[in-house]
């Protein structure tokens, strides 16, 4: 079955591509009811749409959420929820060398041999511009965790060589911030090392750490819905990463028993979270349309040297920040609702 839905009871299903006249989606699953503060949904849209930080893409979108039913009077029907985004700033032609030519990196190649066809501007329905579709899902989603205690709040850990040492305090400062990152030292070396690959036409990758703070016991399924399954598939579905740690993730590879056991599970524990603090993090590669000179083949198996145009991002972990929180709200309004059910 495709996969363009996320979720088995609160479930996002996702439409459109990225030069297309719109992108989209379809919530279904939300209980009727729950009050939706729309200017609050249209601010993490914000925050993630193109333009949103000088250290990204010059691709300029208003990214304005169009609702389309399933709302009366700023409450939930309980029927589908049904949303529109508009492309307004599609430079189609920046993409016509690509017709026949595979981006290395990309899904070009894979999109044309699975189906036989892609749409070559700017990525299609492989870009991460239909992320916007999942920070909407994530953000109605987050108003009724909201109503339950449930705090979500990500930022920028790594870029490059560049890493935060210490959790930061104050996680609010994240969205003052163009590198998303609360730790002014670490940010500040982290737009540096942004624009040193911005001006080399190259790029960077980097990692986003996830928090989440006031989950109840009992989210989570067996055996093949775990939370951190869940969580990790969720994460592994954002465009460029590569990458999903929970607790202390590959570092308990190297403890004994005696030591992981005294420390916190990373806020899931047999799949099932714990009550404590719930904590990930994602690693993202460098984008792969870079300006500099490199080796691509064509549709009939030529190589050429492609020197990639257009407008992309020398770093994706600035953006990847509300999509990293609306993907993890996504996976907890789904769960909760499922927990639910579990008993009477």
């Amino acid at each position: 079955m495709p996969g363009n839905s996320i979720g088995s009871v609160f479930r996002l299903t996702a439409f459109g591509e990225s030069h297309g006249p719109a992108i989209g989606g379809v919530i279904d699953g939300c209980p009727a009811g729950l009050p939706i503060d729309a200017l609050r949904v249209q601010q993490e849209l914000d925050r993630r749409r193109p333009g949103s930080t000088p250290l990204g893409t010059s691709r300029q979108e208003a990214d304005h959420v169009e609702w389309l039913s399933g709302m009366l009077d700023g409450r939930t029907l309980g029927t589908p929820i049904a949303f529109l985004i508009r492309n307004n700033d599609a430079l189609s032609a920046d993409y016509d060398a690509l017709k026949e030519v595979y981006r290395p990196g990309h899904a070009d190649r894979v999109y044309d041999v699975k189906y036989g066809l892609r749409d070559h501007r700017g990525g299609g329905r492989s870009s991460a511009r239909v992320t916007a579709a999942a920070v909407v899902g994530g953000a109605i989603a987050r108003q009724m965790l909201l109503n339950l205690g449930v705090e979500v709040a990500a930022f920028v850990s790594q870029v490059g060589e560049v890493r935060v040492t210490r959790w930061p305090q104050d996680l609010e400062r994240r969205w003052i911030d163009p590198v998303r990152c609360p730790d002014e030292s670490s940010s500040a070396a982290m737009a540096a090392a942004i624009e040193e690959a911005r001006n080399e036409g190259d790029s960077l990758g980097g990692a986003v750490s996830c928090v989440i703070r006031g989950l109840p016991v009992g989210l989570g399924e067996p055996i093949y819905d775990k939370l951190d399954a869940d969580l990790a598939k969720a994460m592994l579905s954002i465009n460029a990463s590569k990458a999903f740690a929970i607790g202390e993730g590959f570092g308990a590879a190297g403890m004994r028993g005696s030591q992981h056991n005294k420390l916190s599970q990373g806020g899931v524990t047999g799949g099932i979270s714990d009550g404590d603090e719930l904590r990930f993090e994602v690693a993202f590669k460098p984008p792969s349309t870079i300006a500099m000179p490199q080796q691509a083949t064509t549709r009939s198996g030529d190589v050429v040297m492609l020197e990639a145009r257009g407008r992309h991002d020398p770093c994706v972990v600035p953006r990847a920040v509300p999509i990293v929180e609306a993907m993890s709200c996504l996976v907890l309004a789904d769960h909760w609702l499922r927990l639910r059910c579990t008993r009477l």
